[in-house]
């Protein structure tokens, strides 16, 4: 059966601008450190794939020797792991609080999915507790526990490498090419291409100008009907789905198999190619 793999933050919810950047200042603040991330520098952070690492980015010796922080690696090491835990902490409590909305249609897509057979996942470098506390908001109690979920430090390498997208069809046991990846960023979408998944791309706050070349569907959310009534605006669809005003699981279902067609047909041009360009059998002297 296909899989519908979702991308956490800015695709379940607009977690960055209103929770993973508050959760970080409030950290920064409560151990005394000398910085405020403002909302145009953590556009820029986000580019960075991973909590930790973007902690680890400020470390720059003029910022150590400002925060009064030890040198030695391995304590520096142990304090990120202390600011990311405590941020963890701050974060889920912001998401539980309900404060922050799922992204339209998410929910109602995920669920059209399962009823449909199709493999439900999650692939994130977000902690596991925080993507765990995002995808019950989102999803609900009945269908959040349908989802497989990866997360965190779960592979060592964060987006844009495929290396989540890869250890996650791998666990599912599902063909890449029969895997929708769900998207908001650059960097997660090239994740996705390079492990052989399809991509469609809901852009978010931070990622609505970055270059998606190579998405199979680029749209503003997968939208919703009345009563909440978010309508999809479609921004690359070169595969030719068309999806009305809202994204449905119709859409994507086509969408996965207009991309598999095509991905086979590429292979079949490309092996008459290499076949024409052999030289012919040698029929003897």
């Amino acid at each position: 059966m296909p899989a519908l793999v979702f991308d956490c933050d800015g695709v379940l919810a607009d977690t960055e601008r209103y929770g993973h950047l508050p959760a970080f200042n409030k950290t920064f603040e409560e151990f005394g450190l000398p910085v405020q991330w403002s909302d145009a520098e953590y556009a820029q952070k986000v580019k960075v794939g991973g909590g930790k690492e973007r902690m680890k980015a400020m470390l720059t010796p003029e910022f150590v020797a400002a925060a009064g922080l030890p040198s030695a690696e391995t304590a520096l090491a142990e304090q990120v792991a202390a600011w990311h835990r405590r941020k963890t902490e701050v974060y889920t409590g912001i998401i539980r609080s309900g404060a922050i909305p799922p992204r339209p249609g998410v929910r109602r897509v995920a669920e059209a999915a399962h009823e449909a057979g199709w493999t439900l996942a999650v692939a994130s470098t977000s902690a596991e507790a925080s993507v765990r506390s995002v995808l019950d908001l989102a999803m609900g109690a009945e269908l959040a526990p349908r989802f497989a979920v990866f997360a965190g430090d779960v592979v060592p390498r964060k987006k844009p490498a495929p290396d989540i997208y890869t250890h996650t069809v791998d666990a599912l046991g599902v063909v890449p090419a029969d895997a929708l990846a769900i998207e908001d960023s650059r960097n997660g979408m090239l994740a996705a291409l390079a492990a052989g998944l399809t991509c469609a791309v809901t852009v978010s706050a931070y990622t609505a100008e970055e270059d998606f070349t190579g998405a199979a569907l680029v749209v503003s959310s997968l939208g919703d009907p009345p009563p909440d009534a978010t309508r999809t605006e479609v921004l690359s669809d070169p595969f030719g789905v068309r999806p009305g005003p809202q994204v449905d699981f119709a859409d994507l279902s086509a969408l996965l198999a207009k991309a598999a067609r095509t991905a086979e047909a590429v292979r079949t041009a490309e092996a008459a190619d290499d076949a024409g360009a052999r030289p012919p059998a040698s029929g003897g002297p």
